[in-house]
């Protein structure tokens, strides 16, 4: 039999899912690579089963019960993307914090009052128009004349902006949709 090697990896994702499915069953914990295969390996399911990108998201959280895991498994594991297959395509699904938040770890403690971010940089607004036929996702500090050829981004100088959010922070336009975005100068050359 010959297998692409996007075949080949689907299988792997498989297999170490069920790996990782029999040790939960018996009561053993798994590491980061097992709960990762099983949680690749159901989002890739529920990706062919043509669920919406937001449920398979919503999901996702819930596959892995923290008490399965290893010490460190949460903090190792921020993030997770994967390219599914959906009937319409292949879409890039992002999980964050897949296993839940790290216990303690990299935790951020901040003092009373407000936190200005990027001070004293310049800020405007921009449109962003999404002229594609699926959602996209603009993440925080992108440039703006770096995005999705599919989102029209209507502004003076996109080149020398981004969002104007905090860090690790998205925002979601759904084809056809104009939505106004505030954005903030980016400094490029840092001294």
């Amino acid at each position: 039999m010959h297998l692409s090697p996007r075949e080949q990896e689907r299988l792997l994702i498989a297999a170490a899912a069920d790996l990782a499915r029999r040790r939960i069953a018996r009561g053993s914990k798994i590491g980061a690579t097992e709960a990762i295969a099983l949680l690749c390996d159901e989002i890739q399911e529920w990706a062919w089963d043509d669920l919406p990108l937001e449920e398979v998201i919503a999901r996702a959280q819930e596959v892995v019960p923290a008490d399965a895991l290893l010490p460190g498994v949460c903090a190792a594991v921020p993030i997770i993307q994967i390219e599914a297959l959906f009937p319409h395509g292949t879409v890039l699904v992002s999980v964050s914090a897949p296993f839940g938040p790290p216990a303690g770890a990299g935790e951020i403690r901040l003092g009373d009052g407000d936190i200005e971010l990027a001070p004293g940089r310049q800020r405007a607004a921009a449109e962003l128009h999404n002229t594609g036929p699926l959602p996209i996702w603009v993440s925080s500090h992108v440039p703006l004349d770096q995005l999705n050829p599919a989102l029209q981004v209507i502004t003076d100088e996109p080149a020398d902006y981004r969002l104007d959010v905090a860090a690790g922070v998205a925002i979601r336009i759904d084809p056809g949709v104009r939505r106004t975005v505030q954005i903030v100068q980016i400094v490029r050359d840092r001294v």
